[in-house]
């Protein structure tokens, strides 16, 4: 299981690329922690799905993210946010996974949802309308 409590003994860091970006309307999810900078993941491409992007795990050209220091209090705000379900992943929205950055291992959180028929965001960040 990763409970908030146990994911950040693994990593204490969060990697975002949709509306909890700095500056967009769900960054306030993560008052408190702290930011270490900006990267590019070729492990994931974005999806537009209108008011918020998602990401799979397909390859891409580079989805920018930003990557955070967060608190266990933090990580389990995100996970009521993206409606990731600890017992049962597969079930909520997101899966939370654990993906390499330039700061270290970070959390990402992927869409469990379809996405046929979204535009791809294949290279770049995601951009709200």
């Amino acid at each position: 299981m990763h409970t908030p409590a146990l994911a950040i003994t693994r990593t204490p860091l969060v990697a975002v690329y949709g509306t909890l970006k700095r500056g967009l309307r769900n960054h306030h999810w993560l008052e408190g922690a702290h930011f270490l900078g900006a990267d590019r993941l070729t492990s994931a491409t974005l999806y537009d799905l209108g008011p918020y992007p998602a990401a799979k795990p397909e390859a891409s050209r580079g989805i920018e993210v930003e990557v955070f220091e967060v608190s266990a209090r933090l990580l389990a705000g995100l996970d009521r946010l993206e409606d990731y379900r600890v017992r049962t992943p597969k079930h909520g929205d997101y899966e939370r996974v654990i993906q390499a950055t330039a700061f270290g291992p970070a959390w990402l959180y992927l869409y469990n949802r379809e996405v046929a028929g979204c535009p791809v965001i294949r290279e770049g960040a995601w951009r709200p309308r």
